[in-house]
């Protein structure tokens, strides 16, 4: 019911004074009443919450989708108020930030047309590798994976195998010349016949500059996770508080700022495909129903399995286990101790991340540095 819906309903029940529609609009406003599912109030302590669990890079449409992932439906001109109300600061940074890009050519013609996949390595030197894949035709992110160092199974794992089996066959997948796709593009091609538009070649590997679906994830995901987790680890390194030529040090921070950083890559995920694109719509919405060609989970066999197949038919073998450092406990005991102390500290890591973002490393490298020396003591 609008301002002027309630105005002449006042009327008409015999109200004398006050029942203009300024006057009415006037009321709410003084009253914090609105038409929304959530008062101003309510949308300013959401708001908060998530810029407490996000980080200041945040603006109108990431938040928007980051709130409607977490069930606060609210509009994008909303938001956006509300962020310019509660974090100034942060606002005038984006804004004082924001970067234009180029338009670039690019057709998909529906979910399920293109999947592109991409790996990023700013946190190489740290033990952290992020893998992405995108539906082309929506923009959904529909599968991610953080590990060590790359590896072809889990790559396949958890990023193509899921993505296909919650959404269906590609007709293409689109990579880099990296090898860490081989096990993918190889059940890609052996699957070739599952899918929707046999037409197509089943994979296609271009220059990673030519990969601009994916390619243009990558600055959401850099400044939302990578870099305000960098920032603690380089000050440490020139600090020379951590000693990563020390395979014990490289596990622990490999080990930790993977699980930390995978916080921040799932909630930007879901920010993501909750937000608006200009001029396209929801990635979430375009992409409902998923592939147009559906895959049973029995032609999918597990990464090793998978890699089985693959030394059978290439003749080559896959790495199947990739560490970063060295892992000094031997026993399942000692390991069990030392994940107990650490969460005896830490029940909740999504601290050390939320805090990290908002310009606090201090929690992260008190919990980093705790697990290194715990771990050298049970090693």
């Amino acid at each position: 019911m609008t301002h002027a819906d309630i105005a002449a309903n006042m009327s008409r029940m015999g109200v004398q004074r006050g029942c203009s529609v300024t006057s009415v609009r006037r009321f709410c406003e003084q009253n914090n009443l609105s038409r929304w599912g959530h008062s101003n109030s309510d949308l300013e302590m959401a708001v908060t919450r998530a810029i407490n669990q996000t980080g200041p890079t945040y603006g109108r449409r990431m938040m928007t989708g980051y709130l409607s992932a977490n069930g606060v439906r609210a509009g994008e001109c909303r938001v956006g108020r509300v962020l310019r109300t509660v974090q100034q600061p942060y606002s005038e940074a984006r804004r004082r930030g924001a970067r234009n890009l180029n338009p670039v050519p690019y057709e998909a013609e529906y979910t399920g047309h293109k999947l592109h996949l991409d790996q990023n390595e700013k946190l190489v030197m740290f033990g952290v590798t992020h893998v992405l894949a995108v539906d082309g035709f929506s923009k959904k992110i529909v599968g991610h994976a953080t590990m060590p160092v790359k590896n072809n199974l889990t790559i396949y794992e958890q990023v193509y195998r899921s993505a296909v089996l919650d959404n269906g066959m590609w007709d293409q997948v689109r990579v880099d010349h990296g090898k860490e796709f081989y096990l993918t593009l190889f059940m890609q091609e052996m699957l070739s016949g599952h899918r929707h538009n046999q037409e197509r070649r089943p994979y296609l590997q271009t220059p990673s500059t030519s990969n601009h679906t994916v390619e243009r994830m990558w600055p959401e995901i850099n400044n939302r996770v990578n870099y305000p987790l960098k920032e603690v680890l380089v000050q440490m390194v020139d600090q020379e508080i951590l000693d990563m030529n020390d395979d014990v040090v490289k596990y622990c921070v490999s080990n930790l700022t993977c699980q930390t950083s995978q916080i921040g890559v799932s909630r930007a995920v879901q920010a993501w495909n909750g937000h608006r694109i200009a001029g396209r719509g929801v990635p979430n919405r375009l992409a409902e129903g998923g592939c147009r060609a559906k895959i049973d989970e029995v032609f999918l066999p597990n990464a090793s399995v998978a890699a089985d197949m693959y030394h059978q038919e290439v003749g080559s073998t896959l790495t199947r286990l990739s560490m970063f450092g060295s892992d000094p406990i031997t026993s399942a005991e000692d390991r069990a101790s030392v994940e107990q102390h650490f969460t005896e500290q830490w029940p909740d890591i999504s601290v050390l991340f939320d805090e990290a973002v908002n310009y606090n490393g201090t929690p992260f490298k008190n919990a980093l540095m705790f697990l290194i020396n715990t771990t050298k003591r049970f090693a």
